[in-house]
């Protein structure tokens, strides 16, 4: 007797803790190259946190890339041109343009989600990112599961496919309104927004001596927890162990998170007022390069 296993993956458009984004494409070579067949995996893309930001994320051709390559020479051309070299005026121009070409590297890199790849359904929030006032979820299938678990009603004379046999009919109506009002440009803004400032937070909180990372194509900041409880219950901080993460949206204004870093930095001081920093090692969860215990004891040993 034959025995044929059929794989159940679950990949994310967004971890809930750290923001990662699984590689879709890479999956599903993986899968094809290892003897399987599309029969035998069924593939869930759980997008509840950055689902909806994936489609806005703009692809850019090369022109694009090399046009922001000349820019960076651009300061440094400018200030010989006068004969001086004003180091600080190129460092911060520099510092603006790298910003975005890291930005444009992650345009590039945005996996696409669509059912012409080998997936079996698609999950997005619509209470997350979009903003709709009540919470509201969406769940995307294809015709062929919806057959197997769907049942008919006498009483509606129709097929219902629900988990608990009715549909909320104000939360469709938020999300339509939503989309519509913002259409493709707007949204398209605002994820482009979030991903700036996001990056912006990460540097900040790197600037200050703080163990921060971001990965690829997302928004969600993780960084060491404030030692100060108060801290972290004021700015109601969701918490794992020694991270906290803090996640961007578009409500997120670059002044609220320059608010947010100095009262980070005013709660450090308080808990070591002599000015001796120690930092929590977090090199298990956001890696060597990012944890600034790891950081700070490669520099004292050099």
């Amino acid at each position: 007797m034959i025995v044929i296993l059929k794989g159940t993956f679950n990949l994310y458009s967004g971890t809930t803790v750290k923001g990662a984004v699984d590689d879709l494409d890479l999956v599903i070579t993986t899968l094809l190259e290892t003897g399987f067949t599309e029969d035998r995996f069924y593939i869930h893309c759980d997008g509840a946190l950055f689902g909806l930001m994936m489609p806005f994320v703009k692809k850019v051709n090369n022109y694009c890339f090399i046009f922001c390559l000349w820019l960076l020479a651009i300061p440094v051309s400018i200030h010989r041109g006068r004969g001086v070299v004003d180091v600080s005026a190129v460092v911060a121009i520099n510092c603006q343009i790298r910003t975005l070409l890291i930005l444009f590297c992650f345009f590039c890199q945005a996996p696409k989600v669509t059912f012409k790849k080998p997936i079996s359904s698609v999950s997005v929030s619509g209470h997350k990112f979009v903003g709709c006032p009540m919470p509201c979820g969406v769940q995307i299938t294809r015709m062929e599961h919806i057959n197997v678990l769907s049942r008919n009603v006498e009483y509606l004379a129709s097929r219902d496919a629900t988990i608990m046999g009715s549909r909320n009919g104000h939360a469709p109506i938020f999300l339509w309104y939503t989309l519509n009002r913002k259409g493709y440009r707007g949204f398209q803004k605002e994820v482009q927004r979030c991903l700036r400032n996001a990056h912006y937070l990460k540097d900040r909180l790197r600037e200050a001596g703080f163990g921060v990372m971001l990965n690829e194509l997302s928004s969600t900041v993780v960084f060491e927890r404030p030692q100060d409880e108060s801290f972290v219950r004021k700015w109601q901080l969701a918490c794992q162990g020694n991270i906290a993460h803090a996640v961007v949206m578009p409500s997120v204004t670059v002044d609220k998170l320059d608010d947010f870093v100095e009262d980070l930095i005013r709660s450090r001081l308080r808990c070591f007022p002599d000015g001796k920093i120690i930092a929590p090692c977090i090199a298990n969860e956001i890696g060597e390069e990012n944890c600034a215990s790891c950081i700070q004891r490669k520099q004292s040993a050099v």
